[in-house]
């Protein structure tokens, strides 16, 4: 038999018979290369399913990131709703309060007059008749500051106006106030201040000196003496 028909007769019985073939694998080495491949193929297949438990992992992970994140927005949401709700309420507070200021400032200035009643009387004033005038000066033509406020208690009796300022305590900066007050409000009105009276339960010693300076009629219960005065 020729090394020809040799070869062909072992292939053909290579690709025949399966116990020969494995027996021809084990001889050349075949075998331990088909445990090396099954040992990848094992690995592989560790690698895959660690790969999988990972991206299991990585799902739940955001998850519960997604899920922070909601909680984190929904108290993100009520911190907002509650800095709403305060700043309402602040509001509703300084609104209430400067109304409640604005009486109590009113209900004083009447207290201040009827405790001074009999003496105002003998002056020709009746306190029940003094009234607030308030006057917004929008373009700034009496005042030369626009949106100026001019804020004070006139009476008109026979034909004449008065001034009358109302504090429970009088101080400098009070009267000089008064006095730029009173040609202004005459513009306005277009009429003449007859006289202005100022009304204070106490008056600083220089207030007082300055007010009679001035030709103010000062009402008062006591006189507050300044250091140095």
């Amino acid at each position: 038999m020729s090394e020809a028909e040799l070869k062909e007769r072992l292939l053909n019985l290579l690709e025949r018979d399966r116990e020969f073939r494995h027996a021809v694998a084990g001889l050349i080495g075949y075998g331990d290369l088909l445990k090396k491949m099954e040992e990848h193929d094992r690995k592989f297949n560790e690698i895959l399913e660690e790969l999988r438990r990972l991206r299991e992992g990585q799902a739940e992970h955001s998850r519960r990131l997604e899920e922070h994140d909601r909680k984190f927005n929904e108290i993100l949401e009520e911190l907002r709703r509650l800095r709403e709700d305060f700043q309402r309420l602040d509001m509703r507070v300084e609104v209430t309060i400067g109304s409640m200021g604005r009486r109590w400032g009113r209900d004083l200035e009447r207290t201040t007059l009827e405790i001074f009643r009999e003496v105002l009387e003998r002056e020709g004033i009746e306190p029940g008749r003094v009234r607030k005038f308030r006057y917004r000066d929008a373009d700034g033509e009496y005042t030369g500051r626009p949106g100026s406020v001019i804020d004070v208690d006139i009476l008109i009796e026979d034909q004449r106006l008065y001034v009358v300022e109302v504090k429970s305590s009088a101080e400098l900066d009070h009267v000089e106030r008064l006095a730029d007050k009173v040609p202004i409000l005459e513009r306005i009105l277009n009429r003449k201040v007859d006289r202005v009276y100022l009304v204070a339960v106490n008056v600083d010693d220089d207030a007082l000196e300055r007010a009679e300076e001035l030709g103010f009629r000062v009402i008062y219960g006591n006189v507050i003496r300044l250091e140095g005065g």
